[in-house]
């Protein structure tokens, strides 16, 4: 979500002028889009803020002022604490206030003409209107794979998330305005959405009709869409799984078999802990259905290790209900007290050491699977989309149905095609292949005519 904010950020400074860059050196404006998950992630903020500072000093010096702007969770939940700690950082907004940006960046500039070292503009206000209904057109030039936001924040809390407080409630943008920035991306060439939320299948959007719908019918009116070949979501919470989202699963050939369902513990007691709001069976049970719905269908996972009270029965039923799924990849963690949560002032927090211990152990078992699984690959045919041009001459890298970055040599095909591939070999995070067949060659032309007639 962070990488379409920084995206949708770069098209509203379009119009003052501003473009990215690739070096902070020479940035006439640097913006740390920031993540409040984890302790390491907000401590990162404020190192990178040091070393920034430099190089603003040194710009101030050269007259050529460099403005700095913190945005996202950390800015949303520290952004008064930020100013006291970081003077010098000249703009400090939330994560739903991006889209005034540059109004911001205007009073930025005047309090630096005016009455430099003035406090900088803080922004990190819950406004009234969506930001979604301030945002210009998508411009995504040549891009093949684009994320598009439909749901934010979060309704669950789970005891040891910040989400709830920097995020805000649950909402869900109304369909014609998801439907019509998907068009405007396919008509960019873009093939592949990946549907953004933090509980992104809680998506309950108001349709023309003023109908509301879930994100199982959103999905299907997305797939009708010309030029759309494929589609993603992530994050999903298993409370939220329902029978018209397996449906879509299903039915759907441009949903992708490949599904990211946090569980975070294989333990009832943990689970009740963090009030997630489903035991291990419910979550296995939701598994069954979706694998019933779509045989080949993998999944992705998180976790928490460490989490307070956890015991070593806990952490082993972790660990058991990894052997009984097979995740074919994950996102392991160890817990990260997040001031203000209700476990960060739970009795009985695990020492470091074991949280250690218990993380490598967990993340051995699922590379274990990982490689398992990357390894069943090689002999398979898939459709493989092409996103990029590869070291070799010659080369393609393109994403499988499961998201593996799959290595063809080709001429044949292009960035933006989809082809039928045989995988021959499994490095530890990609795939190699040939090309088998004719497949569906060049479809982006066809699409492209389409959109054109």
């Amino acid at each position: 979500m962070n990488v379409y904010d920084s995206e949708r950020m770069a098209e509203i400074l379009a119009p003052l002028g501003y473009a990215p860059g690739d070096d902070p050196e020479d940035a006439d404006m640097v913006i740390l889009n920031t993540c409040h998950i984890r302790e390491k992630a907000s401590d990162k903020v404020y190192s990178e803020l040091g070393r920034l500072r430099k190089t603003k000093d040194r710009r101030a010096e050269e007259g050529s002022p460099m403005v700095i702007a913190v945005a996202g969770c950390v800015a949303q939940a520290e952004g008064e604490e930020m100013l006291r700690r970081a003077p010098y950082v000249d703009i400090v907004l939330g994560p739903q206030t991006y889209h005034r940006l540059p109004e911001m960046v205007a009073r930025a500039h005047r309090a630096g003409a005016e009455a430099p070292g003035q406090r900088g503009v803080l922004d990190t206000e819950f406004p009234a209107d969506s930001k979604f209904d301030h945002l210009p057109e998508r411009q995504q030039a040549n891009a093949v794979s684009a994320f598009l936001s439909i749901q934010e924040g979060c309704d669950k809390f789970c005891t040891f998330c910040v989400v709830p407080y920097t995020r805000g409630a649950e909402f869900s943008r109304p369909v014609a305005q998801v439907l019509e920035e998907a068009r405007q991306l396919a008509a960019g060439g873009v093939r592949e959405l990946t549907l953004l939320g933090q509980n992104v299948n809680a998506y309950h959007g108001v349709d023309e009709a003023d109908r509301e719908i879930g994100l199982g019918v959103l999905v299907e009116r997305l797939a009708a869409l010309d030029g759309v070949a494929r589609i993603r979501y992530t994050t999903s919470h298993p409370r939220d799984v329902d029978d018209a989202l397996i449906a879509a699963h299903e039915n759907v050939g441009a949903l992708m078999p490949f599904l990211h369902l946090p569980v975070q513990s294989g333990s009832d007691r943990i689970l009740e802990a963090m009030n997630r709001g489903h035991d291990v069976a419910q979550y296995l049970d939701i598994v069954a259905r979706l694998r019933a719905a779509r045989p080949d269908l993998a999944l992705s996972c998180d976790f928490i290790v460490g989490f307070p009270g956890e015991s070593d029965a806990d952490f082993e039923a972790t660990l058991d209900l990894v052997r009984a799924v097979g995740f074919t990849m994950a996102y392991s963690f160890k817990y990260s007290s997040r001031p203000g949560t209700p476990a960060a002032g739970m009795p009985r927090q695990v020492p470091e050491n074991i949280k250690d211990e218990r993380l490598a152990r967990l993340q051995a078992l699922l590379e274990e699977q990982q490689q398992a699984f990357n390894a069943d690959t090689v002999g398979r045919t898939f459709d493989v989309l092409f996103e990029r041009a590869g070291r070799h001459p010659g080369q393609l890298v393109g994403r499988s149905p499961y998201n593996q970055a799959v290595h063809v040599a080709t001429t044949e095909y292009q960035v933006g095609d989809i082809a039928k591939v045989a995988i021959d070999s499994c490095k530890p995070h990609s795939l190699e292949g040939h090309i088998v067949g004719s497949g569906s060659a060049h479809p982006r032309e066809e699409s492209e005519e389409r959109l054109s007639a």
